[in-house]
């Protein structure tokens, strides 16, 4: 039975040793931490898990590894996309295999494929492996923007269950909630933490996020609270996050929420080039807003 997707799903960063290695023992710290903090979700080598520099057989283990620690403690969303389709399928086809209860397949990046060539590329996907898959459109990272009209396109088939947008912007968001509504196959998660309060308020049914790494339970609450129309418990919260959302993006992600993590002893600090520490100058502002929401 497909597990249920909503709430706060946590777009989980792959924990490494300063030589890159990924780190085993901290990803199962990190995994067990969320299910006693309320994530409903895990997203297993999305972006934020550095999906762009791991290569085919690290992806796949990590994401093995996670499903094999949850054991079946909450839903693992495995990240599958890539800028090559035959890529994007094969490890979507890996990701079933080994267990993952969905694929989040961000649209291909670099390449600027058209409306055309997106609907291709994830039909393809969509018809060569059975396993619920969620669109992902972050345009700000790929060069290359999914249209609602396109999602509505998608939508129709039956293993494509839903779409994380990171688009701010109301009118695209509202359109998506319609697509949603004629569809109750087709779920809208937003990409977006500063504004995923305002995506649950028009029918949104979750967020897959970045600062839940670092405050998976306020994130949960917020979701919850939304869920049992107590919203102004959700807002309360929301607000206190408002800094901490800008300043997980202060530098590309995710270079300070890793820093963050760090500092809290969840991971060692350690990316994999191109990405680098966190810039000396954005260290202090970051502990004092951490030191506010007692983080630290």
């Amino acid at each position: 039975m497909m597990q249920v997707l909503n709430g706060s799903l946590v777009a989980l960063v792959t924990p490494m040793m300063p030589d890159g290695e990924i780190d085993f023992d901290a990803l199962n710290k990190i995994i067990d931490w969320h299910i006693q903090e309320g994530t409903n979700g895990i997203v297993s080598v999305g972006t934020t898990g550095e999906s762009a520099t791991v290569n085919f057989e690290e992806h796949i283990e990590v994401i093995r590894h996670t499903i094999n620690y949850v054991d079946g403690r909450l839903p693992v969303i495995a990240g599958t996309g890539a800028n090559s389709t035959s890529e994007a399928l094969d490890l979507t086809k890996e990701a079933k295999i080994i267990g993952a209860n969905y694929a989040l397949i961000v649209t291909p990046y670099y390449n600027k494929p058209s409306q055309k060539g997106l609907i291709e590329h994830y039909i393809k996907i969509a018809d060569s492996v059975d396993i619920p898959q969620i669109l992902y459109n972050v345009p700000s990272r790929t060069a290359c923007d999914l249209l609602p009209s396109t999602s509505e396109i998608l939508s129709k088939h039956r293993n494509i269950v839903g779409i994380k947008e990171a688009v701010c912007d109301e009118d695209r968001i509202k359109e998506l909630i319609k697509i949603s509504l004629s569809n109750d196959n087709f779920q809208i998660y937003s990409g977006d933490d500063p504004s995923f309060v305002n995506m649950l308020s028009i029918g949104g049914h979750g967020v897959i996020s970045v600062a839940a790494n670092v405050v998976p339970k306020f994130i949960s609450e917020i979701c919850s609270f939304y869920q049992n129309n107590e919203v102004e418990k959700a807002e309360e919260i929301n607000d206190k996050l408002k800094n901490l959302y800008d300043l997980l993006f202060i530098q590309s992600n995710p270079i300070p929420v890793k820093w963050m993590m760090y500092k809290m002893g969840l991971v060692q600090n350690a990316l994999r080039l191109p990405l680098v520490e966190l810039d000396r100058k954005y260290q202090e502002i970051i502990i004092s807003e951490m030191l506010k929401l007692e983080l630290l």
